[in-house]
């Protein structure tokens, strides 16, 4: 047996853990894994059309195979030709079935979501649950604006909580003013107004992620955008399209934070998502003194792309501008980790959505990162960080709360640490970034995977 497999803890909460540790150098080109947001909304918008959609570099991370796996179960057959190149025979809007069983969405907050929008509006009964993490977030975000469209959604605390069983019916058209600039919520609805006669629109505080909009334009809706609010006509013609998914800027961003803070680094991170709703971290590690630069930008399928070039930086602490929040919510684990090694003070304000992902990340970065020897602050909506240049002591072990992006960020971490770092309950890593041991070993990484016995 390996060590690497024989990597052993006191801690008995089990499940897959990894160890990383002071780490030379990292050198070379990798390519990030597909967008999760574009492959779940490949699936969703290509079972929807008219006719074939092929996807060519899908996701293939748990959280999208829940939701090929809901619709094969709504009868839409998913056919897989090889890693990452699928083709999808949509049924059309009104031609999904009634699925047989309760459809599992596991950690996948955004097929949660999604298809709760979706169901609502299909004249058929569904379930959906997922794991015990899932069950815990707030649905109510999405279940309040579908109900006032007239879904009829039952839940745990009134509908706030999963499972959510759906009692699908007509719907009428809203103009619904979110409280939270959240793409899951914007897509739940719009995915509701597609099967709704009349135009459904969502006003939001701030931009969120455009990938819905995109594609559905793509496949053949008439959206409309005025400022913060989108708008689409309800009975589409969709037809199917072919796609190719670019590489995820949220998986990206733990090896461009890993090259910017090993001394040494000098990383090409290649056909990576450059959607300006979704580089929010880029942005915010650029004004830290961050050495990224774009390369060979372009654009496919709609989306821009372009290749990057991360060296190894001297970081600096800034106060993060709320307005860039939105835009960076998915990274600011990893960010954190950024922070705690930058010269000076690093303020975070407005990211009280933290509190609410697949774990509290907020109060699960302060506690890990300050068991190695960070200096942070948590604050209701964020965190103050007072950077050490020099590298934290480490020799701790960090409890990621299946939480696959606290996992990862510690990892990025353990990089810079003078003595080791374990993180236990790894397995969601595979949920976002199954790549992620083999992309980070490949650039030189010193990260270990191993299960506890």
């Amino acid at each position: 047996m390996s060590e690497a497999d024989s990597l052993v803890t006191g801690n008995d909460v089990g499940g897959r853990i990894f160890r990383a540790r002071k780490s030379g150098p990292l050198k070379g080109e990798v390519t990030p894994p597909g967008d999760k947001s574009i492959s779940h909304r490949s699936v969703i918008f290509g079972a929807l059309a008219e006719g074939t959609t092929k996807v060519d570099g899908l996701l293939e991370g748990e959280d999208v195979l829940r939701t090929i796996a809901a619709f094969r179960d709504m009868g839409v057959e998913v056919e897989r030709h090889d890693k990452g190149r699928y083709t999808i025979h949509g049924v059309g809007l009104d031609g999904l079935a009634e699925p047989g069983n309760v459809l599992d969405m596991g950690n996948s907050g955004t097929g949660m979501r999604l298809l709760t929008g979706l169901l609502s509006s299909q004249p058929f009964y569904s379930v959906l649950t997922g794991d015990g993490s899932l069950r815990g977030r707030p649905m109510g975000r999405v279940v309040t604006p579908l109900r006032k469209m007239g879904a009829r959604i039952l839940g745990r605390e009134g509908g706030k909580k999963a499972p959510l069983a759906i009692n699908g019916t007509e719907l009428v058209p809203i103009d619904y003013t979110s409280p939270v600039a959240s793409a899951q919520v914007k897509t739940a609805i719009l995915l509701a107004g597609l099967n709704t006669a009349g135009e459904t629109s969502v006003l939001e505080p701030a931009l969120s992620r455009d990938h819905t909009e995109r594609m559905l334009k793509g496949f053949g809706a008439e959206v409309q955008r005025d400022g913060l609010r989108v708008t689409i006509d309800g009975w589409p013609d969709l037809t199917g399209q072919e796609i190719l998914v670019p590489g995820d800027p949220s998986s990206a961003a733990f090896p461009m934070v890993a090259a910017l803070l090993v001394p040494g680094s000098d990383v090409l991170l290649t056909n990576v998502g450059m959607n300006p709703t979704r580089i929010g971290l880029m942005e915010i590690l650029l004004e830290m003194g961050g050495r990224i630069e774009r390369l060979n930008e372009r654009e496919v399928g709609g989306e821009p792309v372009a290749d990057l070039r991360v060296r190894h930086s001297e970081l600096k602490g800034i106060e993060v501008p709320v307005e860039v929040v939105p835009r960076a919510i998915d990274e600011f684990p990893v960010l954190f980790a950024a922070a705690a090694m930058a010269d000076g003070e690093t303020i975070v304000r407005g990211a009280e959505e933290l509190r609410v992902k697949e774990s509290d990340r907020i109060s699960a970065m302060a506690v890990g990162l300050g068991s190695l020897g960070a200096r942070i602050e948590e604050r209701e909506d964020g965190a103050v960080i007072t950077g050490q240049p020099e590298g934290l002591k480490g020799g701790g072990v960090v409890d990621s709360h299946t939480d696959h992006r606290i996992a990862m960020s510690h990892l990025v971490a353990g990089l810079c640490c003078k003595e080791p770092v374990e993180v236990l309950r790894c397995e969601n890593i595979d949920t976002s970034f199954p790549e992620f041991h083999g992309i980070m070993t490949t650039l030189g990484a010193e990260i270990e995977s191993g299960r506890v016995v």
